[in-house]
């Protein structure tokens, strides 16, 4: 934490477990770097907003709160209420913190040239989308755009809807400060782990279980807390049907009993259960969020490159309807349509394990290595683009393993452009991970890839 910058920036994606690449020790040990890096001081933060405006605080903001809810690596974030009262987060950007990033970044590709150079082109192209963070009225607009993409296209809105987006009020935006709508709700990691254990209190406290239901149960705790891939989204559905038809008749039960014997003396009134009692859909959330950010890489064309777990939150649990929450558009990155097109089609090579297509697209993208050695370009883009596994890695550590694949065919080249889209996919891989539901991002998103492409007329 006392080298702030990038290295700050570097924990977090410790913390978010990137291709399911560090231990779990480090992952527990970097989380705090998600929102909880040291804060400023209130006076600090105060003489930079005033700076901005030009007027006092209290000209602008009706309320603004002393204590951040949130500290990061560039900025924390306050909440406020504007002079109409409507709830707001204001973010504001530490001093200095552009020319101590640049320092960083300058150092760390110095050692990469000179120690794995595998890693040099990644890191320009990271330092670029790291550059437009240090201007808060271009983020703001960037996320103005997604919102605007996903709302067109019904993905974002109101609670029926598969994710939230704050609203930014561009107004009040500039250099150092970002005021956007305030999203109620959790990080979606902290939700879905109370979930796992509210639910594993539920079934061993129990004493009503029997029979199938418990056996089922049963079933999906031990995928809950093994290694291996937890529940599909429809086995997730049908437990929580079950579970809630339980849970009205135990309400409707309830009912009776207060209406009738409950109100008198020595026998008292029984609770209702809430829907907030029933199981998350983990599976479905995870689906959600590949759905959400395929669309955005292959349809619109305009992404977020930093989709880190610190950036998702969980809407909506108390009421029982869970909706995804995306914040932080810092890093927002644009393809051509001539580049998405281009992308839709390497996913779907890689969807249908087609190596032949996969390898000449990623030629035709750009990529270039000593040998062009096609086994080692399939299986470039397989882990760039699509998955990792123990079998896809040799039982390699991911880093371990593309270094590998560097040392047997030197890369010279890798498509500029993709960069940021392999940094979502593995980011979205590495969440899944987490909560034991990995995933085959081609195949996720191969739909939509194919969608675009007949639309076009390229298929």
């Amino acid at each position: 934490m006392e080298l702030q910058g990038f290295y700050i920036k570097s924990g977090q994606m410790c913390a978010a477990n990137i291709g399911n690449a560090f231990p779990k020790i480090w992952q527990d040990t970097m989380s705090v770097l998600q929102d909880e890096c040291p804060s400023q001081p209130y006076e600090v933060v105060k003489s930079i907003v005033e700076s901005e405006y030009g007027k006092s605080i209290h000209d602008v903001f009706e309320t603004f709160e002393e204590k951040p809810i949130g500290a990061a690596s560039i900025g924390q974030v306050h909440r406020a209420t504007l002079k109409d009262g409507s709830c707001v987060v204001v973010k504001v950007m530490y001093p200095g913190v552009e020319d101590v990033f640049r320092g960083d970044v300058r150092t760390i590709k110095m050692f990469a040239q000179v120690a794995q150079p595998v890693h040099v082109p990644p890191l320009i192209e990271i330092e670029k989308q790291f550059m437009t963070e240090f201007d808060y009225r271009r983020e703001a607009e960037q996320l103005d755009k997604v919102r605007t993409n996903m709302m067109a296209a019904n993905i974002c809105g109101d609670s029926t809807r598969l994710c939230a987006i704050p609203k930014p009020y561009l107004d009040l935006c500039n250099k150092r400060v970002l005021v956007m709508e305030e999203l109620k709700g959790n990080k979606l990691v902290e939700e879905l782990k109370r979930d796992i254990e509210r639910q594993m209190a539920r079934v061993s406290n129990s004493l009503e279980k029997f029979g199938d239901e418990k056996k089922m149960e049963e079933s999906f705790l031990k995928e809950f807390v093994s290694g291996e891939n937890g529940p599909t989204a429809e086995q997730y559905e049908t437990l929580i049907k079950l579970l809630d038809a339980k849970r009205r008749i135990s309400n409707l039960y309830a009912k009776l009993h207060n209406a009738t014997i409950g109100w008198l003396p020595g026998v008292g009134a029984k609770d209702y259960i809430g829907k907030n009692s029933l199981p998350i859909n983990h599976a479905k959330l995870i689906d959600d969020l590949l759905e959400v950010h395929g669309h955005q890489i292959l349809v619109d064309g305009c992404f977020n490159g930093d989709c880190h777990p610190g950036n998702i939150l969980l809407l909506g649990v108390e009421e029982g309807k869970p909706q995804l929450g995306l914040i932080d558009y810092g890093q927002v990155k644009t393809i051509t349509k001539e580049e998405r097109l281009q992308f839709c089609k390497i996913i779907i090579a890689l969807a249908d394990d087609d190596k032949e297509n996969t390898v000449s697209l990623l030629k035709e993208a750009g990529f270039k290595s000593q040998k062009m050695d096609p086994e080692h370009i399939y299986k470039f883009a397989k882990v760039s683009y699509d998955e990792d596994n123990e079998e896809l890695l040799e039982g390699k550590h991911i880093q371990v393993y593309m270094e590998h694949l560097h040392d047997n065919d030197p890369v010279d080249h890798i498509p500029q452009q993709y960069i940021m889209a392999s940094r979502a996919s593995i980011l979205l891989r590495g969440l899944g991970h987490a909560v034991h539901q990995s995933r085959s991002v081609a195949k996720a998103w191969r739909s939509i890839a194919e969608k675009v492409l007949k639309e076009e007329g390229l298929l």
